[in-house]
């Protein structure tokens, strides 16, 4: 008897997976549908090297800035819903030009703020397997399911042929999730009651002002940080035809998702704690501006800003449960609440680390060779 009842709750949870599965696979036939164009493309001119390289920029930038938006314009987009899509995008989309001239212009034809010039990624790629251009397509589908996923780990792990500047990346990466945690705890119980006591009616003006600045800061030194995972499919020096099509190609495609207003992994961060309040969004842009600064002045190494943006969002939600209610039972709750959506992030970020390290043994010998060694396997 017990054995068919679990024979039936196993049935159950299969016919439940199967609907979900149909149900995913009907509402987003148009966008499966494009995933395997992408990938059919991909297989075609992966041997063709320099095809491969500008349709793997094109599906890097769209897809690294797709999913990273959360971290820079998310609660930019969030708190200026009542704008017209095309100021906001004007505006961003200008300070990205600016960002990326300079670093072409001071770094001899280098897009990625030296980033790139690290070992391990110093060499642009001479060729190009298929598993580097599916790269950012599975990039897109993580962004699909709403997972902000490490695009750093995703897209540089697959082209690092040392394993020491993987783990140098994912140590970098890790401390700064750490300090944001921190960091965002110690900022916002201190200053929480005296926020809950100000956020109170409508805003001044000024403040629009303010989080437009700090917006402009936080999404220039994300570029600062973040160019690497898209132009390291380019060259390391470009040339000016290739710095053109390099900053047109990404302003385009900024536009776009300002039209989609972020797409679906916004509600990664719509659904955070008062976000869409233009003061919240001014405080978080400004702590994790002040984050992503100081570790780009500490070394060259790259990092993965999108760990530090969910530890800065994981330690705000602590600290605002902690100390916007007295009742010990709504504090449990809240922070009960806390813990479950700082779970639910890693557990997403996760992901993409998991899919990154796979990816980079299979493509990569001699990272593999290294990793096996490191355990005592050869």
């Amino acid at each position: 008897m017990a054995k068919l009842k679990d024979q039936n709750i196993n049935q159950d949870a299969l016919s439940k997976a199967s609907y979900a599965l149909f149900d995913f696979t009907k509402k987003e036939r148009s966008f499966l549908i494009i995933i395997c164009i992408l990938i059919s493309i991909a297989g075609i001119i992966t041997p063709y090297t320099y095809l491969a390289m500008w349709f793997g920029f094109g599906l890097a930038a769209y897809s690294a800035i797709a999913n990273d938006s959360i971290q820079t314009i998310g609660t930019f987009i969030a708190s200026n819903q009542n704008r017209k899509w095309y100021w906001l995008w004007l505006f961003m989309g200008l300070v990205f030009v600016g960002t990326v001239t300079y670093s072409w212009v001071t770094y001899d034809g280098d897009v990625s703020y030296q980033r790139l010039m690290v070992p391990g990624l110093e060499k642009a790629p001479e060729s190009f397997v298929f598993l580097q251009l599916a790269a950012p397509i599975v990039l897109l589908v993580l962004t699909r399911l709403r997972m902000p996923v490490s695009t750093t780990f995703l897209l540089l792990n697959v082209f690092t042929y040392k394993a020491g500047t993987i783990v140098d990346v994912m140590k970098k990466s890790f401390i700064g999730y750490g300090l944001a945690f921190v960091l965002a705890i110690i900022v916002w119980f201190i200053l929480e009651k005296f926020v809950e006591n100000y956020l109170k009616g409508k805003p001044s003006p000024i403040w629009d002002v303010f989080q437009w600045i700090t917006s402009a800061v936080l999404w220039s030194v994300w570029i600062m940080q973040d160019a690497a995972n898209i132009a390291v499919f380019l060259p390391r020096q470009l040339g000016l035809w290739e710095f053109v099509g390099f900053t047109s190609f990404i302003f385009l495609g900024l536009g776009f998702l300002f039209y989609m207003k972020g797409d679906r992994i916004q509600s990664v961060v719509n659904e955070k704690t008062r976000v869409t309040d233009v003061r919240a969004a001014t405080l978080v842009d400004l702590v994790y501006a002040v984050i992503l600064f100081y570790f780009k002045m500490a070394n060259n190494i790259p990092m993965s800003t999108t760990w530090v943006f969910i530890g800065l969002l994981a330690g705000r939600e602590l600290a605002i449960a902690i100390a916007k209610s007295k009742k010990v039972e709504k504090r449990r709750v809240n922070i009960f609440r806390a813990l479950y959506l700082t779970r639910k992030d890693i557990f997403k970020a996760s992901i993409g680390l998991v899919v990154s390290l796979v990816l980079a043994l299979i493509i990569n010998e001699g990272v593999r060779k290294e990793f096996l060694a490191l355990f005592g396997l050869i």
